[in-house]
C-alpha cells in the first residue's frame, strides 16, 4: 500500500438483545467482515473501530447509539486524507420515515435504527460525505432494510429490479426476520417517553436526544433545500435491499446448524470468500451478491448509488499492486 494512506472502517452490530426487536446475525456479520477486511484488504487493526450491543471478540464495549455511532464516524471521516480508504458496515433495523419535502407528499426516507433508536437518516451521511477530502472514497454497506437511497442524492446505478421468486424450500429450513421496525412503533415508543402528542417524530427526537439528534431534525425547515445540487462525489453505498424492501435476518437455529447472519453481509462475503484472488467492481460485487441472494430464494435485491466512475471501481480501491501478501 503507497505511503501514508490509510484504510479505515468502523462497523456495527445491532442486535437489540432481550427485546422484541431482536435479531441475531448482525453482530456475528461484522465481526466477520472485520475479518475480511484485514486479510484480503489490508486493514490495520487498530484502524477499525468496532460497536456491538452485546459481547463481541475485539468489541470497542462502546454501544451502538446513535451518537456513539456518529462520534466514531465523525472522528473517521476527520482523520480521513486524499487516498485514503473509509469504510461503514452496519447490520441493524432500518425504518422509513416521512418527507417533509416540497412536492413529496408521499415520499418516505431512509434511516437506521441505533440501539437507542436515536435514527441516522439520508442526511446526516450526505453531511458525511461532503466533507470528504478530495481523493477519498467513503463506502457504506448498509444490511437493513430500506437501505437503498440512505446517503441523500447519492446516483442510482443498480436499482429497483424485477420482483425474485423465492425458492420456498430454501427459506423454509431457517428462522427469517425482517430487519424492519415500523415508523408506528419507533413514534410509539418516543411518545411514551416524551409525553408529547404528536405525530412529528422530529419533534419527539429532538426533545429527547436534543443535539444528539439527527441533522435532518436540527435544522427542521432548512432541511428540504439541503444539498439539491450536487456533483459526483466519492460515497459509495451498498444497500442490502431496495429503498420499499426488507433485508433478511437468518438465524438457523439448533446445535450444528451455523451461526446467524445476515443475508446481504452473508452474501458479499461469499462472493469475496469464494474469490480470493479476483478483484471486483462495487458494480460487480452488488450484482454478483444479488445472484448469491437469488440462488438461496430470498426476494431482496442489493442496489449500489455511487457516481459512474465509482461504479466500475475497485471495491475498496485494492488495486493489485496494493494487496496484501
Amino acid at each position: 500500500m503507497e505511503k501514508g494512506k490509510k484504510r479505515m472502517a468502523v462497523l456495527v452490530g445491532c442486535n437489540y438483545p432481550n427485546s422484541r426487536n431482536e435479531l441475531h446475525g448482525c453482530i456475528n456479520d461484522v465481526v466477520t467482515m472485520r475479518d475480511v477486511l484485514v486479510k484480503r484488504f489490508g486493514f490495520d487493526l487498530s484502524h477499525i473501530e468496532l460497536l456491538t450491543d452485546a459481547p463481541a471478540p475485539g468489541s470497542s464495549q462502546i454501544m451502538p447509539t446513535g451518537a456513539n455511532i456518529k462520534k466514531a464516524l465523525d472522528q473517521m471521516v476527520g482523520k480521513a486524507e486524499s487516498g485514503d480508504v473509509l469504510l461503514f458496515h452496519y447490520s441493524g433495523h432500518g425504518t422509513k420515515i416521512p418527507s417533509k419535502r416540497p412536492g413529496h407528499p408521499f415520499r418516505q426516507d431512509e434511516a437506521i435504527v441505533p440501539c437507542d433508536f436515536n435514527l441516522i437518516t439520508d442526511v446526516d451521511f450526505r453531511q458525511l460525505v461532503n466533507r470528504l477530502p478530495k481523493g477519498t472514497s467513503f463506502t457504506i454497506i448498509s444490511d437493513s432494510c430500506h437501505s437503498g437511497g440512505l446517503i441523500d442524492k447519492e446516483k442510482e446505478q443498480i436499482g429497483p429490479n424485477s420482483t425474485i421468486t423465492a425458492n420456498a424450500e430454501n427459506l423454509s429450513s431457517h428462522i427469517h426476520t425482517p430487519k424492519h421496525i415500523p415508523f408506528n412503533s419507533i413514534l410509539q415508543h418516543f411518545s411514551s417517553l416524551t409525553g408529547i402528542n404528536t405525530s412529528d417524530i422530529g419533534t419527539h427526537l429532538l426533545e429527547y436526544f436534543g443535539a444528539d439528534a439527527s441533522l435532518k431534525f436540527r435544522l427542521q425547515s432548512l432541511e428540504q433545500d439541503l444539498f439539491e445540487s450536487l456533483k459526483p462525489d466519492d460515497g459509495i453505498l451498498l444497500s442490502g435491499c431496495q429503498a420499499n424492501e426488507t433485508s433478511a435476518d437468518m438465524n438457523p437455529g439448533g446445535e450444528g446448524r451455523g451461526q446467524a447472519y445476515g443475508a446481504f453481509s452473508n452474501a458479499v462475503q461469499m462472493v469475496l470468500k469464494e474469490n480470493p484472488d479476483q478483484i471486483f467492481s462495487n458494480r460487480e460485487v452488488v450484482m454478483m451478491a444479488r445472484k448469491v441472494l437469488e440462488a438461496q430464494g430470498f426476494e431482496q435485491h442489493p442496489c449500489l448509488y455511487c457516481s459512474d466512475k465509482n461504479a466500475d471501481a475497485a471495491f475498496l480501491w485494492q488495486p493489485e499492486k496494493d494487496r496484501p501478501c
